[in-house]
């Protein structure tokens, strides 16, 4: 919008003056006709490698996948070696955990590959205590371990671990809620093997490292917006979500979790964009379908997500 008026007064700015001018200069190459396909927000990210590394610079992506390829490519190894990210702390901290958005003035923090360890699970009850999550680019990782359950009590299995093969069969590939599902799946009191990759391990010494200073470079807009990034499409700059939004979608995440045994901030955030504006169920999950239609929720789960929405909104909260 206010670029365009922009160069139309630019445009007509000579000739209102009265003074004749010369023709003006044919531009060095025409701009493409039309707006491309998906406009990449020209932002420039500060990214560092958790463990420990100089700090890089990257911009031009709009999805994790592209994320980690920059990445990568800024540190020289592959992006496969990239098990997930978190913004402005370079610990396994998964409150920090980057989701589909990240802050204009956010910090990235690239987790890699550790060592691979192999553990033995027996389950004694039927949930085994874990919450997964996925990085968007086919790691599944462990996001939470419920205190007291089977998993907690095996010491060698942290959050933050990525499950790359249950049994030997390699999950890498599969979505988090199919790894749950799995896992759901394997049969009580017959041990089962799970192959973990734990993130690579920074040294103590290293103190929190602050945030990087506030530079406007590349950086176009500031106050409370985000980058944000989705699996399909292009990657917008949109303001930071309103209070109703951030409530909303804590709010699913938290049925994802109880429902499906994953937490996942992006898929929450979608399903709450998917569900505020619509009058009734059925809308909402036609809605639903429309935008996740790999996911199959039972119907049960989407009536409580359409309750914690309309409590959300009603102030019942």
């Amino acid at each position: 919008g206010g670029s365009a008026k922009q160069e139309e007064r630019q445009c007509f700015c000579p000739s209102q003056s009265g003074a004749p001018t010369a023709p003006p200069l044919p531009p060095p190459s025409p701009p493409p006709p039309g707006p491309p396909e998906y406009p990449r927000p020209r932002l420039i990210f500060h990214t560092q490698l958790a463990h420990g590394s100089p700090t890089g610079r990257i911009h031009g992506f709009t999805n994790v996948k592209e994320l980690y390829a920059k990445i990568a490519e800024v540190f020289n190894i592959s992006p496969s070696e990239i098990l997930f990210c978190t913004l402005n702390s370079h610990k396994v901290d998964m409150q920090k955990l980057l989701g589909g958005q990240i802050g204009l003035e956010d910090f990235i923090f690239a987790h890699v590959r550790g060592e691979t360890k192999e553990v033995e699970v027996t389950k004694t009850e039927d949930a085994l205590g874990l919450t997964i999550t996925d990085n968007g680019a086919g790691y599944a990782f462990i996001k939470r371990i419920k205190e007291g359950s089977t998993i907690d009590r095996l010491k060698t299995v942290c959050v933050g671990d990525h499950i790359e093969a249950i049994n030997d069969q390699s999950i890498v590939g599969c979505r988090h809620y199919e790894v749950a599902k799995m896992l759901k799946e394997q049969p009580r009191g017959i041990p089962f093997t799970l192959r973990l990759v734990g993130p690579k391990k920074a040294f103590d010494m290293i103190g929190m490292r602050t945030r990087v200073p506030k530079s406007n470079e590349g950086k176009m807009v500031n106050g409370r917006e985000t980058l944000r990034l989705r699996s399909k499409g292009a990657a917008t700059v949109q303001e930071v979500q309103n209070e109703f939004e951030e409530q909303a979608t804590k709010k699913v995440d938290d049925l994802l979790e109880s429902y499906m045994g994953i937490r996942d901030l992006e898929l929450a955030t979608t399903i709450v964009e998917a569900g505020k504006d619509k009058k009734n169920p059925d809308d909402f999950a036609e809605a639903l379908d429309s935008v996740l239609g790999d996911f199959a929720f039972p119907d049960v789960f989407l009536f409580d997500v359409w309750g914690a929405i309309g409590d959300v909104k009603n102030g019942r909260i």
